[in-house]
């Protein structure tokens, strides 16, 4: 984490944004960040806190730039950048129970296979926004495919049957085959010596 610099224009130096090129309304917007990083400092709560409001205030600052200065990666932004307030927030709920994303419990495996049965064309995404209403949990589309995989819930169930037209006979199914008799198994033991006698 950057430790917080002294002045407004040391932070701006150390992010490389050259204050002369800032409009009246982006250093007004860096100002108030600047003091905001400075009274709450750089820890983890803070920064995204802050970083979610630089990034979708609309200031015309680059990702880049705004990576700087919260001495976050590119990377981070950037998918910083594309999370609403309340997927922030609950990212930030995740981390302090120690994982990014929540949990699929043992006990969810009833009602999700209850949805699934109830509505055999929902989509991955339908089953995720359903256990995010009804378990408060939100989960990756890699968590649920693993989760569906370990419980069985990942095959498509059987079509219904076609229901007969009135009027109609119904065929009969076809013959089965007959399956040829399957060869006794061997005993354990054949009676015969195993080992060689003694000559």
């Amino acid at each position: 984490m950057a430790v917080p610099t002294d002045t407004f224009s040391a932070w701006l130096a150390d992010a490389h944004i050259p204050e002369q090129r800032l409009t009246p309304e982006q250093r007004g917007v860096l100002r108030a960040a600047f003091h905001f990083r400075q009274r709450q400092g750089d820890g983890y709560y803070a920064t995204r806190l802050l970083g979610h409001f630089l990034l979708h205030c609309d200031s015309g600052l680059k990702v880049a730039q705004m990576a700087r200065l919260l001495a976050l990666s590119r990377p981070t932004a950037s998918r910083q950048q594309g999370l609403s307030a309340k997927e922030a927030i609950q990212q930030a709920h995740h981390r302090m129970d120690g994982r990014p994303y929540g949990k699929l419990l043992p006990r969810y495996a009833g009602p999700i296979a209850e949805f699934l049965f109830r509505r055999p064309e929902a989509t991955r995404a339908d089953l995720i926004d359903f256990i995010d209403q009804t378990f408060g949990v939100h989960v990756s589309r890699i968590a649920v495919y693993k989760f569906l995989k370990k419980y069985g819930l990942d095959r498509a169930p059987d079509p219904p049957p076609a229901p007969a037209t009135p009027g109609a006979a119904a065929a009969p199914p076809p013959p089965r085959k007959a399956l040829p008799a399957a060869k006794p198994a061997p005993p354990f033991g054949s009676g015969a010596r195993s080992t060689r006698a003694p000559s």
